[in-house]
């Protein structure tokens, strides 16, 4: 996959990843860095993220440090016209970045602001990917650069690619995303009645509704499910009003099949709550990403998405379900979304039975 690895694994005491960006894609990349530290068992791994996918990174105990871009105190700052306070900001990233004494910095994000970042460290051996991976100029402040062979191809491989360069061979792990055993416990505690539910995240982004399948079909198949299996659904939802809003529907039109989940208070705690769970049903959003990595065997629906670039962990088993029409994937979407509502419950009911008949019941995720 890469071209030009370096001539040998270089050494190093104090690394810093830096993967920001949407939980999805900060997911992605544990997979890669948990064979990081297998690579570097002595050496101390800070990552460096921005702020919503901090609670994720704090239950994994083989990362030695969490490092907080404040994107959302520098944003305000600008919005506000508070030149003054945004460049305290900044200067005290750059500060905390030079003390650290990083000798060796991997960006696995590869665009201008991981770049600049990466540069701000003052380390020497600054590694990033090469375009097209690389984008935005973030290569010109890298000191090596990978280049791999193929430019369409899913994060999981871009982020072992990176790993390829290094000359550190990726690990296989059944659980890259670890849960701790008090948050499982507690959440099978309170899923204890009835069959292990079925997890349904029916939201996405506030950003992208064109991948959003129909309530209606959510519906639908939460209730065959629940008449052909006994299954029980549990509904997720994320901050935004319009997707707890969604979720109130589905359960509504699930005719007791489904309830809503559990409250989560953190991406640990959903992390906990998918682990405790027998499957997952969703479309391209960070969660499925979250339940995947737990272990738990995950449904993909995806109209407008690339399903190769978004292709679920192969980790895990999997199904992706799509209608493949002549205009997707595509990168910006539509209104209509005729691409998601092509997707059939039929078609997506077949896929979860598929996993379930090939999954025992009493397979359950490992905790930490």
């Amino acid at each position: 996959m890469c071209i030009h690895p370096l001539p040998a694994t270089p050494r190093a005491e104090r690394i810093l990843v830096i993967r920001l960006g949407a939980v999805g894609d900060v997911v992605r990349t544990l997979v890669a860095v948990s064979a990081l530290r297998a690579a570097f068992p002595h050496a101390s791994i800070a990552w460096l993220v921005e702020p919503p996918s901090k609670s994720l990174l704090e239950a994994q105990p083989w990362i030695d440090r969490i490092l907080v871009f404040p994107r959302d105190r520098i944003r305000d700052a600008l919005l506000r016209g508070r030149l003054v306070v945004a460049a305290r900001e900044i200067a005290a990233m750059r500060r905390s970045l030079r003390e650290a004494c990083f000798d060796l910095v991997l960006d696995f994000h590869s665009i201008l602001k991981s770049g600049i970042l990466s540069a701000a460290t003052g380390s020497r051996e600054r590694i990033g990917f090469s375009r097209p991976f690389g984008r935005e100029g973030a290569w010109l402040f890298a000191t090596r650069r990978a280049a791999l062979v193929r430019s369409r191809i899913s994060r999981f491989d871009r982020n072992d690619g990176l790993l390829e360069f290094l000359r550190v061979a990726p690990r296989p792990d059944p659980a890259p995303l670890r849960v701790p055993e008090s948050s499982l416990e507690t959440m099978r505690r309170v899923l204890a009645d009835g069959p292990r539910p079925i997890a349904v995240h029916p939201g996405t982004s506030p950003s992208t509704p064109h991948k959003r399948w129909p309530a209606a079909h959510f519906a639908t198949v939460i209730r065959a499910l629940h008449r052909e299996r006994g299954i029980p659904s549990v509904l997720t939802s994320g901050p935004d009003p319009r997707e707890r809003a969604l979720a109130d529907e589905i359960v509504a039109r699930a005719d007791g099949a489904a309830r809503h989940a559990p409250q989560t208070r953190s991406l640990g705690d959903l992390a906990a709550l998918f682990a405790a769970c027998r499957l997952y049903l969703g479309g391209d959003t960070g969660p499925l990403h979250v339940a995947s990595l737990v272990g738990t065997p995950v449904v993909q629906i995806l109209g407008p998405t690339d399903p190769v670039e978004n292709a679920p962990w192969r980790g895990v088993p999997s199904r992706v379900v799509r209608a493949g029409l002549p205009c997707s994937p595509c990168r910006r979407g539509c209104a209509s979304a005729a691409c998601m509502a092509a997707v059939s419950p039929e078609a997506v009911l077949a896929a979860m039975l598929d996993l379930l008949d090939r999954t025992p019941v009493a397979a359950a995720p490992r905790p930490s």
